[in-house]
């Protein structure tokens, strides 16, 4: 089974697909993101873009889970955003029809929530530069430019199951998932983590 766990950026969607894979057994997270960060790092600067509009993202992307869901014995989890629906028929879509058991969800969020998870996620980046390491604030500023366009579009009901994410803490989160995917997860014996 694959766990497509998509939402806004800052919506919880890493925090979630880690939190199943540790209470998960036999669980896996595979990253989209990694193809496109490969892909951004072949390519001269001018030609970086979003990299979901590369045929080679979504060719890859698939070529990757289709390739776990054949060979790997327990459930493939995978945190992407995808608001496209060309996009997620290509993905999404395409790993259903080739057979494969894919559940979606969308963890959803009022757009004050997700905002302050940005900027919480944000003043951890300053901390870390602060204490040598690097800040990638270009990010969470791309995260918030995209916000209205990714909680308008993940509404539309091919982007379901929706979970709301508000008032509830990571655990919980993933338990709804989980159960919703007929999935039992082990105890949670770490507490009430929160998101960012």
């Amino acid at each position: 089974m694959l766990l497509w766990i998509n939402g806004p950026f800052g919506g919880g969607k890493t925090h979630t697909a880690y939190e199943l894979r540790r209470r998960l057994s036999g669980s896996v997270v595979c990253d989209p993101e990694h193809v496109g960060f490969g892909l951004h790092r072949m390519l001269p600067p001018a030609l970086r873009g979003d990299f979901q509009d590369l045929p080679a993202w979504r060719q890859g992307v698939y070529e990757v889970l289709d390739l776990a869901l054949r060979e790997h014995g327990g459930p493939v989890i995978v945190p992407m955003t995808v608001v496209e629906p060309e996009v997620f028929g290509e993905t999404v879509g395409r790993l259903r029809e080739s057979g494969h058991d894919v559940r979606h969800f969308t963890l959803m969020a009022s757009r004050a929530t997700v905002l302050r998870r940005l900027r919480e996620r944000s003043v951890v980046h300053v901390l870390k530069a602060a204490a040598g390491g690097s800040a990638p604030r270009r990010r969470e500023s791309f995260a918030e430019s995209m916000l209205d366009r990714c909680l308008e579009r993940l509404r539309a009901p091919e982007f379901a199951a929706h979970v709301w994410t508000d008032r509830l803490t990571v655990p919980a989160v993933a338990e709804a998932v989980a159960g919703a995917a007929g999935l039992t997860l082990a105890p949670d014996t770490v507490g009430p983590g929160r998101f960012g």
